[in-house]
């Protein structure tokens, strides 16, 4: 996939032990203004060195890291950057409204702009309750709302739908969406394969340190080879009809269910299509990223 030639992120050849073990080997990634990248992997595989790396937490042993042009913990990346952990931590006693003027003052910025920034995150009805009261998806999304500030050109974001309900990560990822058209770029890591699936535009699979693939979910989908799922519907009393002209597929139920090889795609609807009215309704389904994501843990031996 064709980049732009300034990149927000770039990582090139990045590797990173501890005693001896590798976290991190020979890693290349690039993030470009208004991109979403989602950073996929298991426990372990190296996405929490990364994002310390990145964000200049921690040295790294080889390789080269930019980020907005300027080394990782450099005063110019921090001033561009922000990072939203899986787990935030405030201090109960303060409200809402309270903590994120508190942050504002750190950076030097008017703490009136407070209320618009728990607003953008839905907070603004609980602005003066304390943090110790609110639930889990609260506090993260008072997390959110202390990365926004100062409207970064970076955000680096660790699990960040941890938490919150199926209405609030909506809102999150449409507040993401806002954000990427500013041209903000975003690096997160999830488990949540439907979420991000559907919500970023390029994938990144690390597996024990080394990131095995990356792509849009095309991309991924053509380099993988995987199935594509049929079901072909049958109208009343065509069922024999259809199991005969494709012997290849298994009734389930009222529907025939055909496993299809990404290069007999075209050929197989073609046949679908010269059965005219027996035929009621078609459904393909691609292999979802969860169906990826397994194929490339399972050629990498996890």
């Amino acid at each position: 996939m064709e980049r732009r030639m300034t990149q927000s992120l770039t990582l090139s050849r990045l590797s990173k032990s501890y005693d001896g073990t590798p976290a991190l080997r020979d890693v290349a990634l690039e993030v470009a203004p208004g991109e979403r990248v989602a950073l996929l992997g298991h426990n372990g595989a190296g996405k929490s060195t990364m994002m310390k790396i990145i964000l200049g937490l921690i040295p790294f042993d080889s390789g080269t890291v930019e980020v907005l042009g300027a080394r990782p913990g450099s005063a110019r990346a921090r001033e561009g950057v922000a990072y939203l952990p899986e787990n935030v931590a405030f201090h109960p006693s303060l409200t809402g409204l309270e903590q994120i003027r508190h942050y504002l003052r750190l950076r030097g910025l008017p703490v009136g702009g407070a209320m618009d920034l728990l607003g953008r995150v839905g907070l603004a009805e609980a602005a003066g309750r304390r943090i110790g009261t609110y639930s889990k998806g609260m506090r993260q999304r008072i997390g959110l709302a202390q990365a926004l500030i100062g409207r970064p050109r970076l955000l680096i974001l660790d699990e960040p739908t941890s938490g919150l309900d199926p209405v609030s990560r909506r809102d999150f990822y449409a507040l993401l969406d806002g954000l990427a058209a500013e041209g903000a770029a975003i690096l997160l890591s999830s488990h949540a394969l439907t979420e991000v699936e559907a919500r970023t535009d390029r994938l990144v699979i690390l597996s024990r340190g080394r990131v095995v693939t990356q792509g849009t979910l095309p991309e991924l989908r053509r380099a993988a080879d995987l199935p594509v799922m049929l079901h072909v519907t049958p109208r009343e009393g065509a069922g024999d009809r259809l199991a005969q002209a494709l012997p290849q597929g298994r009734m389930n139920g009222t529907a025939l269910h055909l496993d299809v090889a990404q290069r007999d795609k075209l050929p197989v609807l073609a046949q679908i299509t010269t059965l005219g009215d027996a035929v009621a309704d078609l459904e393909i389904t691609p292999s979802s990223l969860e169906d990826i994501y397994s194929h490339y843990s399972r050629r990498d031996g996890q």
